[in-house]
């Protein structure tokens, strides 16, 4: 089966595993899937309560969300995605998609049907809260500071904490706080997450963010300076991920935290004293695992509860 991208001028058939490889590229939708599992996350330490239905068409809305602030970043970067060895390819940066205003106004309307979406099922704030995500990572991050401030990923991790805080708003207990304690305090963890994330992911692609002109924190300091800085930011962040547990998270969270937290902690400790590539992507592979296992962790958590 081929999809035919008419919007070509020189339009050319592709197959429908190729298209849909195109898709996921465009809407990011690996990162937005870690962006609506904390949505999810926000859903079940809000202390409400939403139906599955609910829960589905809200976390959907976030993926959407951030797949056109994501679909943004690759149509606006597609210049200078070609300075970069890892995303040349990109659909429209290698040209297999041609810039035209469909895209932008395509993205809109995801972005308008996604709103739409968390609305129907979780209110205004929490709308406007995935909107304010969305519009961090599409304009805050990707037009004003990657490419002007080594704070970039810093300010623009504000993203997936805001689509944290938007689940919690949206299924918020009705006689209680619109976000309670434990929805803060892993936003706050996610915000202090996204730096490091990124930094050694920098870290072990240097030349390719110096290429791009991209003043990540690893590319204008030296190591004395960035290595220790983000071992500090993971030090704070297995803190911060660790205090919900003084608000009612119990012992299989704690567990998956604590594993997730002291292993990122032990990867981010070698990175502090190695400036080498491997180094830099075990720490990146293990910031990945942690977020992963605060999400399988809270999960389990409910589920346990739920049960008991």
């Amino acid at each position: 089966m081929a999809v035919q991208l008419t919007n070509l001028p020189e339009a050319r058939a592709y197959s429908l595993a190729e298209a849909l490889a195109m898709a996921v590229s465009i809407l990011k939708l690996r990162i937005g899937s870690f962006v609506a599992l904390a949505g999810l996350v926000g859903i079940l330490t809000s202390g409400g309560t939403m139906n599955w239905v609910e829960v589905a068409v809200f976390t959907l809305a976030i993926l959407g969300a951030s797949g056109a602030a994501g679909a943004y970043n690759h149509y606006y970067e597609r210049q200078s995605d070609l300075m970069m060895a890892r995303t040349r390819q990109r659909p429209f940066a290698s040209g297999k998609l041609k810039a035209g205003p469909i895209w932008p106004i395509s993205f809109l309307m995801l972005l308008a049907g996604s709103l739409f979406m968390g609305w129907s099922v979780g209110g205004t704030l929490a709308t406007f809260l995935i909107f304010l995500g969305a519009a961090t990572y599409a304009g805050v991050y990707t037009v004003w500071l990657k490419r002007r401030s080594v704070w970039n990923v810093v300010i623009g991790g504000a993203a997936g904490s805001f689509a944290l805080l938007a689940g919690a708003a949206a299924a918020a207990p009705q006689f209680g706080p619109a976000i309670g304690p434990v929805p803060i305090l892993l936003a706050a963890a996610l915000f202090l997450w996204t730096p490091p994330h990124f930094w050694a992911l920098a870290a072990a692609k240097g030349e390719d963010y110096r290429r791009a002109r991209i003043p990540m924190l690893p590319v204008v300091t030296g190591h004395r300076v960035w290595g220790p800085v983000i071992f500090i930011h993971v030090v704070f962040l297995v803190i911060l991920s660790l205090a919900p547990l003084y608000y009612g998270l119990g012992a299989v969270y704690g567990l998956c935290a604590a594993i997730g937290g002291g292993y990122f902690l032990v990867k981010s400790w070698q990175l502090a004293r190695r400036d080498d590539r491997k180094t830099a992507m075990g720490a990146f592979f293990a910031s990945l695992l942690q977020f992963a296992l605060l999400g399988i962790g809270v999960m389990a958590d409910r589920a346990v509860a739920w049960a008991f």
